[in-house]
């Protein structure tokens, strides 16, 4: 076994035995998602390289503080991708946030999260033992779901040390079409739309403007340009724009204004609420900037058939995100108590209490 994971055992299991808390961390592009740190900080970066990579197999095994623009260029040379688009909201991001975040980009929508991706893991629990999920196979089934509730836990159940995902060659052709529409006409025309044979494989809809991406084979997304109309967007101009919805580098995301994240269904009516709104994943997800309260907020939302997290900015003292109902809850517990239950991963990062 590596020095490095028997290192990181041995300081598990201190913290364990102590009481003590460890702040699990890798490049710290998403420190500002869920509620604040807490704990000796365990950097994550030393560990990295690609453990196993057969383009043919369409699945690589990386260690979990790999770099994720190293992963991606990889990837990008033989060409494939992580199709879930993982955000970059700054430079150093690594392939163990990526999955403990549990954030995906424009394409979510169409090819699925990031737990949809991840085929194996091995982590490091909150006894210190080094323990392995899942596989490197797409049809592999012992541990799966062990390995999907990883994806969005934010460290909260272990330290990730090796993650497989699937990956997916990318798109022969792609290219993106502008409407200008008023928010109800916009997420009617995507909901119809979802219904048909589109090659869609991602849309936003901001003040007064719908821009659809498609993407697949030349002759689907040429029959699709020829079929919907619009206006044809410059590649370079498209790939700006995606990139900076992904990456929230869209001037929409700029400023301190509390930004909130709503899940609602796709065909949801309009959220209502004082603010600016910005519309993603086919009307399944809708960003808010707005000095609403929470519950204000969490209340249309729940309206709505959805929930909402409040991604960055705003009070933060409180729970961010969406307080889950009582049955959720207890499953919550059940797992943190399951894989941590001394509580030395990230104490309160995904709820208090937890």
């Amino acid at each position: 076994m590596n020095d490095q994971i028997d290192a990181w055992r041995e300081q598990v299991r201190a913290a364990a035995a102590a009481g003590g808390h460890l702040a699990i961390r890798g490049g710290g592009t998403k420190a500002f998602y869920g509620r604040a740190e807490a704990g000796v900080p365990l950097d994550t970066r030393a560990w990295r390289g690609i453990v196993n990579y057969e383009p043919s197999e369409l699945v690589v095994t990386v260690r979990a503080g790999t770099p994720l623009a190293e992963l991606e260029a990889l990837l990008a040379a033989h060409g494939q991708m992580l199709a879930f688009e993982p955000p970059r909201f700054a430079p150093g991001g690594t392939v163990g946030g990526c999955v403990a975040a549990g954030l995906a980009g424009p394409r979510r929508a169409a090819v699925g999260g990031v737990r949809d991706f991840v085929l194996g893991a091995r982590l490091i629990d909150g006894r210190g033992e080094l323990l392995r999920f899942g596989g490197e196979v797409m049809k592999n089934v012992a541990g799966y779901d062990v390995s999907r509730a990883l994806a969005g836990s934010l460290g909260t159940l272990g330290l990730i040390v090796e993650v497989s995902l699937k990956v997916l060659p990318r798109p022969p052709a792609e290219a993106s079409l502008r409407f200008a529409l008023d928010e109800a006409a916009a997420l009617h025309r995507l909901n119809a739309w979802a219904g048909q044979p589109l090659p869609i494989s991602a849309s936003v809809w901001a003040g007064g403007v719908l821009t659809l991406r498609l993407s697949g084979a030349a002759a689907a997304v040429e029959a699709a340009l020829g079929r919907l109309g619009g206006e044809h967007l410059p590649d370079a101009e498209a790939d700006a724009l995606w990139a900076g919805l992904r990456d929230h580098g869209d001037p929409f995301f700029a400023g301190e204004a509390p930004l909130w994240r709503l899940s609602v269904p796709s065909d949801a009516l309009a959220v209502a609420l004082p603010g600016t709104q910005l519309v993603e994943w086919g009307g399944a997800q809708r960003w808010l900037r707005a000095d609403a309260s929470a519950e204000a907020i969490r209340a249309r939302a729940a309206a709505l058939g959805g929930h909402a997290t409040l991604f960055r900015h705003g009070e933060r003292s409180g729970e961010v995100f969406h307080p889950l109902p009582a049955p959720l809850w207890a499953l919550q517990r059940t797992l943190k108590q399951a894989f941590d239950p001394a509580g030395v991963f990230n104490p309160g990062r995904l709820y208090g209490g937890l």
